[in-house]
């Protein structure tokens, strides 16, 4: 498996973060080739599913994920939802947390581990490397 982490700060307080940063369409905005449809009646909640379609044409890859906990922020509590992977290509989990920061706004954590079927392990700080890219690019445009 590939880990991930990726730790930011934002001025948003701490339900802006949490809505921006679980509004799982805007994710699929600003990943190359990619758009995200969801399968399950909004709003998100645990058991809501969507998938992360990448791809030209024919040869796309599916992310499918499943909310498998979902705790918005809430006065001081900080918020976390848990993603499980569960495509055929794309296998693992994702953990995103909004906190409040001490000297006002918010605090971000993006945890994910992964692993591309068909892909050597050799490869996996490669893999590493771009999904921390790709990823911490998602992050800082959806809290823009």
């Amino acid at each position: 498996m590939t880990a991930i982490r990726i730790v930011r700060r934002s001025d948003l307080p701490p339900d802006e973060a949490w809505r921006r940063l679980t509004d799982w369409e805007r994710h699929g905005a600003y990943v190359p080739f990619t758009r995200t449809v969801i399968e399950t009646a909004p709003p998100t909640h645990a058991g809501t599913v969507f998938t992360a379609r990448t791809g030209v044409g024919r040869l796309t890859v599916d992310d499918r994920m499943e909310v498998t906990l979902w705790r918005p922020p809430s006065g001081d509590a900080g918020g976390l939802v848990r993603l499980d992977k569960r495509g055929r290509a794309v296998r693992g989990w994702a953990e995103l947390e909004v906190h409040p920061a001490p000297a006002g706004g918010s605090r971000l954590l993006w945890r994910e581990e992964l692993r591309l079927r068909g892909l050597p392990r050799v490869l996996d700080p490669v893999v590493a490397a771009a999904g921390h890219l790709l990823f911490a690019r998602v992050l800082d445009r959806l809290l823009r």
